[in-house]
Parts: structure tokens; C-alpha cells; sequence
């Protein structure tokens, strides 16, 4: 991966953005908050006081220490979880240079889902392993399927193409899922929580399944970085500057896939996270990739945890499930962007 960056990087110094240390310290100071959120709000909410003895003596026996230590594993899997999706949304407008693209619109997540739909009712799967597989394996296949369709007629994989086929492409999956869950009871209760997106049954075992990969997929995202900021001027410029365009697509287009299809195995397709986090960096600090990439996993982490507090609270003495508190916040995001950008390409 080193010669892929080495040119790129001579060209664009190593300046960082501007006010990016204002920024990072902000960004770090709101994750602060949001462990502390997730920590003391749900079917019953807790004072500081309470939370930090839960995390200074967890020790103790009483039930504020309980309930805190429980919420700790979900609360750190949140955090990984929307940072993962917020560093794959970042890969895939990369890498497409479609300013809109995210695993769940441009239908990956759904591509997750009916492998996992198939491995629940013809294979019998229960491991996470085995979830994690064939999420992974139905996210790259759809992703190439959509792609390719979209690279179809005159002016190759333009953002609106790749829209229209991510969207048509997650429909007929749907569909197909649909249709394999419905007739077998057993598969659509095991299925219809996890196809809604929800981190609350997350465990230190999931964290422990899932921290290689998250390690894996953001070394990769890091070490490309360089490279795509040449990818955003154009095949033949980063070409010109000793970019292997399609050396690079495939590898980051792996740590993408890597990433959501992670995710989406643990939790369930959750949505528009990758888009927020990206767009909401970009904003900021602006589009080059060494620092867009860093920020939108701490974005994504702030945008996954504060969603699933809001879900808490919402639903209280329930639950509103993650997944539906960012489609409700991601949608009408999605029609501004697609309203204001025009759809341009980066």
C-alpha cells in the first residue's frame, strides 16, 4: 500500500486542516459525553454519581454498579460500531466518488441480509463467525452488482446511476428475503429483530469477535488514505501521480465491505450513519482523506451512541431500536444533500 500514497503525498504536504486540533478535542469531548449518556439513561436513568461509582468500584454490590457494568459492553460496542460504519461511508464516496454513497443506500447492507437470511434458514447458522462470514460475502457481491450496474451506458458510475441501482438492487433483495423468511416461522423470529438494527444485545463477546476486523479494516482505511485524495482528482491525474487506480478501488472497496458487513452481522442493517459522520467531517474540516477518515470514525461513533440514547429515551421503559432512530434522522438528511449538492461528484 505504501507506493499506492507515496506520490500523492509529496504533492499535498502534510499540512492538517485548518482548526483541526479545535475539532479533534471537541469530537473527543462529545464521545466523552455519549459514554456517559449511554452509561446513565435507559429503562431506569442514573445520576453522575451513580454512573461514576459504577465505573470507579464495579465492585460494589448494589444495583446502580450492576446495571452500569452491563451497559458497558453495549456502550463500547456502539462507540466501535459507528465508527466502523462511519470509516467504511467515508471509503465508499471515496472510492465511488459519489457524494451520497453509504452501505444502506447504495443497498450493501441489504446484500448482508439475505445471506444471513439464507444461512439462518438453509444452513443453520448461529455462531457469529458464521453471521459475519456471509454478511461479509453478500455485502461484496452486491456492492460489485451494484456498481456494475450502475457503470451501464453513457457516462460510466455517475452518482444518480449508482443511487437508482443501489435502490433497485435492495429492493428485489428485499424481496427475495421476504420471500425465504415468510414461510418458515422459525427464521423470521430468529431474523425480524436483527433486520431492524440494534446494538442492545451486544456483548464483550461480540466485542471480542469483532475487534479484529474493525482493527483490520481501519489499517487498511488509513494506509489508502494518501491515495485516494489523488483518486478525488480523477483516474488519469491519480494515474499521473503513480496512483494504481484499480489496485486501490479493490483494496479500500475491501475494508469497506469488511467494516459495514461486520457490523451489519452483529447489529443488524443499520443506516445513513457512514453518510452522516462523512458529510458532517467534510463540512468541517474538508475533504482530504488522512483526516476525513480519523474523523468520521469518531463521528460515527458520536452518531451511532447519541441515537441509541435517543432510542432509550424515546421508548422508554423500552427500547426504540438504533436502526430506526437513524433512518428517521438519515432520510430527510439524504433529500437536503440530494437537494443542495445537485448530486455532483467529488
Amino acid at each position: 500500500m505504501a507506493d499506492l500514497a507515496a506520490s500523492p503525498d509529496k504533492r499535498q504536504g502534510s499540512h492538517a486542516p485548518k482548526h483541526f486540533a479545535i475539532v479533534l478535542i471537541v469530537g473527543l469531548i462529545l464521545l466523552g459525553a455519549c459514554m456517559l449518556a449511554s452509561l446513565a439513561f435507559g429503562s431506569r436513568a442514573m445520576g453522575l454519581k451513580e454512573v461514576m461509582d459504577g465505573l470507579l468500584r464495579p465492585e460494589a454490590d448494589s444495583y446502580g454498579a450492576s446495571v452500569v457494568q452491563q451497559r458497558i459492553g453495549r456502550t463500547i460496542f456502539s462507540l466501535l460500531a459507528g465508527g466502523a460504519l462511519g470509516v467504511s461511508g467515508s471509503l465508499m464516496q471515496a472510492v465511488t466518488r459519489n457524494p451520497i454513497a453509504d452501505p444502506s443506500i447504495l443497498g450493501v447492507n441489504t446484500g448482508a441480509a439475505l445471506f444471513v437470511v439464507g444461512g439462518i434458514a438453509f444452513l443453520n447458522i448461529s455462531s457469529a463467525h458464521e453471521y459475519i462470514g456471509l454478511a461479509c460475502a453478500g455485502a461484496a457481491i452486491t456492492a460489485l452488482f451494484v456498481f456494475g450496474v450502475g457503470s451501464l451506458g453513457r457516462g460510466g458510475a455517475t452518482p444518480i446511476k449508482l443511487v437508482l441501482a443501489g435502490a433497485a438492487i435492495s429492493a428485489a433483495l428485499s424481496s427475495l428475503v421476504n420471500a425465504i423468511m415468510i414461510p418458515r416461522s422459525n427464521v423470521m423470529d430468529q431474523f425480524r429483530f436483527w433486520q431492524v438494527g440494534s446494538v442492545g444485545a451486544a456483548n464483550w463477546s461480540d466485542i471480542a469477535v469483532f475487534s479484529p476486523f474493525l482493527i483490520a479494516g481501519l489499517l487498511i482505511a488509513f494506509a489508502a488514505a494518501p491515495a485516494l485524495n489523488a483518486l478525488a482528482l480523477g483516474d488519469e491525474a491519480a494515474t499521473g501521480l503513480g496512483v494504481r487506480t484499480g489496485v486501490l478501488r479493490l483494496v479500500a472497496s475491501v475494508a469497506a465491505i469488511l467494516l459495514c458487513g461486520t457490523v451489519t452481522a452483529l447489529a443488524g442493517p443499520i443506516g445513513f450513519v457512514g453518510l452522516l459522520a462523512t458529510h458532517l467531517v467534510r463540512l468541517i474540516i474538508g475533504p482530504d482523506q488522512r483526516y476525513l477518515i480519523p474523523m468520521s470514525a469518531l463521528a460515527g461513533a458520536v452518531v451511532l451512541t447519541v441515537s441509541d440514547v435517543i432510542g432509550r429515551l424515546i421508548g422508554s421503559p423500552g427500547e426504540l431500536e438504533v436502526g430506526i432512530v437513524t433512518a428517521f434522522v438519515g432520510a430527510p438528511i439524504l433529500i437536503l444533500l440530494a437537494m443542495r449538492s445537485k448530486v455532483r461528484s467529488l
